[in-house]
């Protein structure tokens, strides 16, 4: 009888947060053995919880807005319902809402139906969110290399150990490596301006990290045109791999005779000396020297 009360006690009691949960003496055998049972069972039950209640947390792992792939996920959803629930925590900071770990699309397309959304709450810690955030992208494949390179860097600038990045994307420290790489070299605000590039790849993206170094970020930006994101990607890798333009040659002239041209860049001067200026250029060669104190001795003049 006493077995029987205790089982009846163990069914109505709450189930405790994952947090708080120790493992005490009483929690082996085969009352330890129930007990951990009925909490699984909870932790895998599934509710309905309305949307209006429900707001975003952890990493943004998308760069386009998607409204396109929503909107057919909206109409899939309208005729055949909510087919994989979504995953959430008790939020934070409110008490009563949730926090979605992942299930963005399906929660912002029940929204949008005006239905509940099907969803598992499990009681996650900032950490535990963020890493199960990345293993449910890793497994995507709609997601981009510069998507998940964006969301291994923001875990890194959260101050998360290069180990717990791998882990949540299912990457060796290599692969990581090489996003960061990316992520690095490449302004966090141009990548915004090209999008995802689903076509571009790691490789096409080494290689614009590799060409990127000094040049602009406004020119940069300027360049990322194109009426998808794939397009803005070639744009500014093109952008960056055309050889500098050579500055306009002026004539150099004498009295009656082109004694060559000159070029005038950003950090130089070119003075080509040809045809009737050679035996010019010559003697500047032997003179340089003497026509360079005069000319400083005129700037100290105009100086006074």
């Amino acid at each position: 009888m006493a077995r029987k009360d205790l089982l009846k006690n163990l069914m109505n009691a709450p189930a405790p947060s994952d947090e708080a949960r120790v493992a005490h003496r009483s929690d082996r055998g085969a009352i330890g053995a129930v007990s951990k049972s009925i909490n699984e069972l909870k932790s895998r039950a599934i509710i309905e919880v309305p949307a209006d209640l429900i707001d975003d947390a952890g990493i943004s792992d998308r760069f386009d807005d998607d409204a396109e792939g929503i909107e057919a996920l909206r109409q899939s959803i309208s005729e055949y319902g909510q087919q994989v629930p979504v995953l959430l925590r008790h939020s934070q900071r409110d008490e009563g809402r949730y926090e979605i770990v992942f299930g963005r699309r399906r929660v912002e397309a029940m929204r949008g139906l005006g239905l509940p959304v099907r969803a598992m709450v499990r009681h996650l810690n900032d950490r535990d969110l963020i890493v199960a955030q990345g293993q449910e992208n890793s497994a995507r494949k709609d997601l981009s290399f510069i998507e998940k390179a964006n969301f291994a860097a923001q875990m890194a600038r959260a101050g998360f150990e290069r180990k717990v990045i791998c882990d949540a994307l299912s990457i060796d420290k290599t692969v990581i490596s090489r996003m960061l790489t990316v992520t690095d070299a490449v302004p966090e605000s141009v990548i915004r301006a090209i999008g995802a590039a689903p076509s571009a790849g790691r490789d096409r993206w080494l290689a614009l990290a590799a060409k990127v170094a000094g040049r602009p970020e406004d020119e940069l930006i300027a360049a990322a045109q194109g009426p998808d994101s794939d397009t803005r990607f070639a744009a500014v890798l093109a952008a960056i791999s055309a050889p500098p333009r050579q500055p306009t040659a002026l004539p150099l002239r004498g009295d009656g005779a082109t004694l060559g041209t000159a070029r005038r860049g950003k950090t130089k001067a070119i003075i080509e000396l040809s045809g009737d200026g050679r035996a010019f250029g010559d003697w500047l060669i032997d003179n340089i020297q003497e026509v360079h104190r005069d000319w400083l001795q005129r700037q100290s003049g105009q100086d006074e």
